[in-house]
């Protein structure tokens, strides 16, 4: 396969990976939290969260829907919502949020570190831009920068994830917690892709944007023909 080839199927994946992390950062289903119900035929508060807010959604249990020991849900149930943004960068405000404390630290680190992830994406693509419209030596050098900017776009999303599931897990096992049932929802997901997806195919651009190796044992690096990307 031509090495333009590669590089074309690379950037494309690399637009997958932005719009799965994109959609994760604006979304708020990265985990959902049920309390346990103890009959039917009532109604019960299910939650599910994001980097920016929490969702509390008022679901009835009917007969059909109950599972004794089991927390309430499925989330897809009909019910009322209501939304409420996390204070992130505001100090001294009650952290108190739908009857449980959120892990203040937890969700600015993650969500900060989502910001850089975005950041190191925009970055990136302007790389990417600059080498579609450029000629010369310059268009193959910028391919190099934005494989290492989508690298570590990839490695911020990594932490970001690690540091949200980390506060769900310290959120679940605390004492004074309502919740007795967790699971990452759809959002997770698409951070988990869009991790895999900048990270592996940034390296993968890198590598692609690296001088052409020597043919013969002789030759260096310096010595061997540039492999120029039409």
């Amino acid at each position: 396969m031509h090495k333009r080839t590669k590089i074309k199927i690379a950037i494309f994946v690399l637009l997958v990976g932005m719009a799965c992390m994109f959609t994760a950062v604006v979304t708020d289903h990265w985990a959902v939290l049920s309390p346990q119900v103890d009959k039917a035929n009532t109604t019960c508060e299910a939650a599910h969260f994001g980097l920016w807010r929490l969702c509390k959604k008022h679901i009835y249990i009917s007969e059909e829907n109950f599972l004794q020991g089991r927390g309430c849900g499925p989330i897809s149930l009909p019910g009322e919502e209501n939304c409420t943004y996390f204070r992130h960068f505001t100090p001294g405000l009650d952290t108190e949020i739908f009857e449980y404390k959120t892990q203040k630290e937890y969700n600015i680190s993650a969500a900060a570190i989502s910001i850089f992830s975005l950041a190191f994406m925009i970055l990136g693509s302007l790389c990417v831009v600059g080498s579609c419209t450029g000629k010369g030596k310059g268009r193959d050098y910028l391919l190099k920068p934005a494989g290492m900017f989508f690298a570590f776009a990839g490695l911020c999303a990594f932490i970001s994830l690690e540091v949200m599931r980390q506060s769900i897990k310290r959120m679940i096992e605390s004492e004074d917690t309502i919740w007795i049932e967790y699971y990452y929802a759809w959002s997770f997901a698409c951070a988990c892709t869009g991790f895999v997806l900048l990270f592996l195919t940034g390296i993968a651009l890198l590598l692609l944007s690296m001088p052409q190796m020597p043919r013969n044992p002789w030759e260096t690096c310096m010595d061997a023909e540039p492999d120029q990307v039409e």
